[in-house]
């Protein structure tokens, strides 16, 4: 078998991959129909759902639209480096595929007709180099696709590229020695986040209308929040998660904590795109569906909503919090519940079981040597001294896991609890807007700076990680800015299953909100 070579970007490699091959006639790919309106320029930067509008009514080509996308990574992408592997000929080829189709039978393939896309290098595709941001991965050409992927696929979806990731995806900041530093599209001094920092910054510089990120520890909400960008940690189990690296290739199962989702730029792109990833593994496919339920509510004045704004573990600047103010003044308006006070779970408490559980699931790839000298430095280590926390929970027995387990199913039915009175829990997303880019220092090293004050440089996620390891809903969407224009984010919590309910809740939001900062590149 022959694979497809990468591409690593480059301004004059992409811009000559841009400029290769002439779009397909339309008389090959269907002609729009008399009289019907032209598709506006800019149409590769327009939301998701308005390119396959576009597509469906056949004012655009796949192929046209393909190749608009590819101009403009040549463009942009040199100065942000948020894609880092591009696939031309395969994507030109599955997009004259689309259009044939169309053309032949006036049917779309699926959801995704045609729409072109990127992938973060941590979900495996199949013929195209999948790193994960790993030297030890360089050569890596996958033989499948993550279940994710062939669900864009069977959708219709034109997978142009992959986007960067720091390396095995362990970093809160994008960078890796194979393709760089993620620049934030914003400021490039900032971080883009991490580590789905390449996908939040190819949506936000309008590379891609939709990209497929992966959350652990707020992977996917984390970077969102920095690029001023949607995006939806969905229920725990509701997206297939095999071919996500880490784990290693060709493993089966991965961390009981992971959730892939959608990154988008409007709400509306969010919900389309959970309708494509939301699907059973193809193992359990011929015994059940997903069915996810309505909204709870039809109106913002019917919802119930709590909002908690700040906590001492974890505390957020000055204008997150006024930004939090905002948005229960602006329910308040709308004639919503809003509690102002309701804490379902004591963050510290919530924070410490996480970071338990996430460094048990991560201990599964270590080498057995490694995981043997784990376990003699746990022995000499005080559980609460310097790093006691992270040997402790990494090495723990299987009854020790099984107890933090049991204390994550109360912490559930807490949750449950709160949302019998609750409908969805707004919260800060990150104590402050995006971090300046810190990726040259070892992470260590590492500080945020909250009002003035040194903070721990993993206080980023502390409020992402509420949802994380109790498989509830959590979507981030940008609701301000700074005084110096960068995106501020909120998060919204739901109830296990409903997805949807979060996804309303944010639509409405939206819609009362200013419109979201862009960054320059995403109006080129």
């Amino acid at each position: 078998m022959i694979f497809r070579r990468t591409l690593v970007l480059a301004g004059a490699a992409i811009a000559a991959a841009a400029s290769m091959a002439t779009p397909p006639a339309r008389a090959r790919s269907g002609a729009p129909a008399g009289g019907a309106r032209p598709p506006r320029a800019d149409l590769h930067l327009a939301p998701a759902h308005e390119q396959l509008d576009a597509l469906r009514r056949r004012t655009v080509t796949s192929r046209e639209l393909l190749e608009r996308s590819l101009r403009h990574i040549a463009e942009t992408n040199p100065a942000l480096n948020a894609v880092v592997t591009l696939d031309a000929e395969g994507a030109r080829a599955a997009a004259d595929r689309a259009d044939r189709h169309l053309a032949a039978t006036g049917e779309p393939l699926g959801a995704l007709h045609g729409l072109p896309l990127t992938v973060k290098d941590a979900l495996e595709t199949k013929g195209l180099r999948t790193t994960c941001g790993s030297p030890d991965l360089d050569t890596h050409v996958p033989d499948r696709d993550a279940d994710a992927v062939a669900l864009l696929r069977a959708a219709g979806a034109v997978v142009v590229g992959k986007t960067n990731v720091p390396v095995m995806c362990q970093d809160l900041q994008t960078s890796n020695p194979l393709f760089g530093t993620t620049k934030n599209p914003h400021d490039a001094s900032r971080t883009a986040g991490g580590s789905s920092g390449g996908p939040a910054a190819a949506v936000a510089a309008g590379l891609s209308a939709l990209e497929v990120g992966s959350d652990l520890a707020g992977s996917l909400r984390l970077p969102a929040a920095y690029c001023g960008v949607y995006a939806l940690r969905p229920s725990g189990g509701v997206v297939p998660t095999r071919g996500h690296i880490p784990r290693p290739p060709g493993w089966l199962t991965s961390s009981d904590m992971l959730t892939i989702g959608p990154i988008a730029r409007t709400v509306e792109d969010l919900d389309l795109l959970l309708d494509v990833l939301a699907a059973p593994a193809p193992a359990e496919a011929a015994a059940w569906r997903i069915d996810l339920p309505k909204p709870r509510r039809g109106r913002l004045a019917d919802y119930r909503v709590g909002v908690w704004r700040d906590d001492p573990y974890c505390h957020v600047d000055e204008g997150t919090r006024a930004l939090l103010d905002e948005v229960a003044a602006l329910l308040r308006s709308a004639d919503a519940d809003v509690d102002p006070d309701g804490r379902p779970v004591e963050l510290a408490d919530s924070d410490r079981l996480f970071q338990r559980l996430m460094y048990a699931t991560s201990s599964a790839t270590a080498t057995d040597a490694g995981f043997a000298d784990e376990v003699a430095a746990a022995d000499r280590t005080p559980a609460d001294g310097p790093g006691g926390l992270f040997l402790h929970s990494r090495t723990m027995r299987h009854r020790d896991w099984l107890r933090a387990n049991e204390d994550r199913e109360e912490l559930r039915g807490r949750w449950a609890a709160y949302f019998e009175t609750h409908d969805v829990l707004i919260t800060p997303a990150t104590p402050t807007a995006a971090v300046e880019d810190q990726t040259s220092i070892p992470v260590p090293s590492r500080h945020i700076t909250v009002d003035g004050e040194k903070r721990p440089y993993f206080d980023q996620t502390a409020w992402l990680n509420l949802a994380g390891h109790v498989r509830l809903p959590a979507l981030v969407m940008p609701a301000g800015k700074t005084a110096g224009g960068l995106p501020l984010a909120v998060q919204i919590i739901g109830p296990h299953l409903a997805d949807r309910t979060v996804l309303d809740v944010a639509r409405h939001l939206a819609r009362r909100l200013p419109e979201p900062v862009r960054p320059p590149a995403s109006t080129m």
